[in-house]
């Protein structure tokens, strides 16, 4: 599952394929919108709670709030059902998705909305056996990436939301659920163990307690008392 971009998404994978997958578009009802779509997916799949061996939450970098949601639900699943629990890049997921469909080019960047006139971003190279991220995460304004990066094929809303500041548009716009299943069982059946799922805010957080707000507050008055 994975609520990192404009998309609350689940998907339910076998090992060997993904029996089932849906997502919704909505930046502002993550919590309300996941815990139905886990339910559809698992009734789609035929699949019942308790068969589920591993859950993987889309760890970002993403907006605080909603990454949180996708994050303590993949969390709160697992406990309940004691399956294993893990966490798989949302950018790496949103890459894999793009060589799933073969058109993958040998570089390209993986771009989503970050707010604030900024993007997460990561460069990928593709090739027989999947892709490999070259750089990033990262956040940053559009502007101020390399240029070698901007000149790149990319993926996710970057190219919309600044049109003239990336190589041509390809692949997903959003991270399905079912790519980030995909991604994560291969790493999976090589023997690999999944990271752990923590959240890749890439910032600071917004929010500051009021106790620590006060504090500062008090401490520039008694400067400008000098």
């Amino acid at each position: 599952m994975d609520t990192s971009t404009s998309a609350v998404t689940a998907a339910v994978h076998d090992g060997s394929a993904v029996l089932a997958r849906r997502g919704v578009l909505d930046v502002r009802a993550h919590a309300e919108l996941l815990t139905p779509l886990v339910r559809d997916v698992l009734a789609e799949a035929g699949a019942a709670p308790s068969d589920v061996t591993h859950v993987v939450g889309g760890r970002g970098p993403g907006p605080f709030t909603g990454l949180r949601v996708g994050l303590v639900t993949a969390e709160t699943f697992a406990f309940a059902v004691g399956a294993t629990s893990g966490g798989w890049g949302s950018l790496d997921a949103m890459a894999h998705g793009l060589w799933l469909t073969g058109d993958a080019p040998g570089r390209f960047v993986v771009a989503t909305d970050a707010r604030r006139k900024e993007v997460y971003w990561a460069v990928f190279a593709a090739g027989p056996g999947g892709v490999v991220r070259e750089a990033g995460p990262g956040v940053e304004r559009p502007a101020d990436l390399p240029a070698d990066v901007r000149e790149l094929p990319c993926a996710g809303r970057g190219p919309g939301l600044y049109p003239g500041m990336f190589g041509p548009a390809v692949g997903p716009l959003d991270v399905d659920a079912g790519a980030l299943a995909d991604a994560a069982a291969r790493h999976l059946s090589a023997g690999g163990a999944l990271p752990p799922p923590r959240p890749d805010y890439l910032r600071r957080p917004d929010a500051v307690p009021q106790a620590a707000v006060k504090s500062v507050t008090a401490a520039d008055g008694r400067r400008g008392r000098r």
